[in-house]
């Protein structure tokens, strides 16, 4: 079951500048950067709890948010609901029609497990669904 809303993603093309305008600007605490091979990704968050902002950017210039950046420049990317129960989650949204980009969740940020549902399941939008890591039930 969704429980939260863990993040508020937002592509930066410009990283380094990007934190400091969180930190600087904003006053916002930050909470480190992380790199996400599996998704072609470094991330750095910023608490602002109950939630999160992450800001991504394309690990060595390559992958998904290479593209995206290049199609439509920063802003949102996606919102990210955080799931008592990934793998039921999926299953349920699945049968209910709804497409994912991948088969089955994979490794994220701070070791969850995530999975992102087809924009076109979503009118265009990007949803993330994440859990800590564990064996599949």
């Amino acid at each position: 079951m969704i429980t939260a809303l863990d993040h508020i993603a937002i592509a930066v093309p410009d990283f380094k500048a990007a934190i400091e305008r969180f930190m600087t600007d904003f006053g916002l605490a930050f909470d480190g950067t992380d790199d996400v091979p599996a998704a072609q990704t470094t991330t750095a968050f910023f608490s602002l709890p109950p939630t999160h902002i992450e800001l991504v950017h394309p690990l060595e210039g390559q992958g998904p948010i290479a593209k995206y950046l290049e199609k439509r420049g920063g802003g949102i990317h996606h919102l990210c609901f955080r799931s008592d129960d990934i793998d039921a989650d999926v299953e349920r949204l699945r049968g209910k029609g709804y497409q994912f980009l991948s088969d089955a969740p994979t490794p994220g940020a701070h070791g969850y497990r995530v999975i992102f549902i087809h924009p076109k399941s979503l009118d265009g939008d990007i949803i993330e669904l994440s859990h800590p890591a564990e064996a599949p039930s």
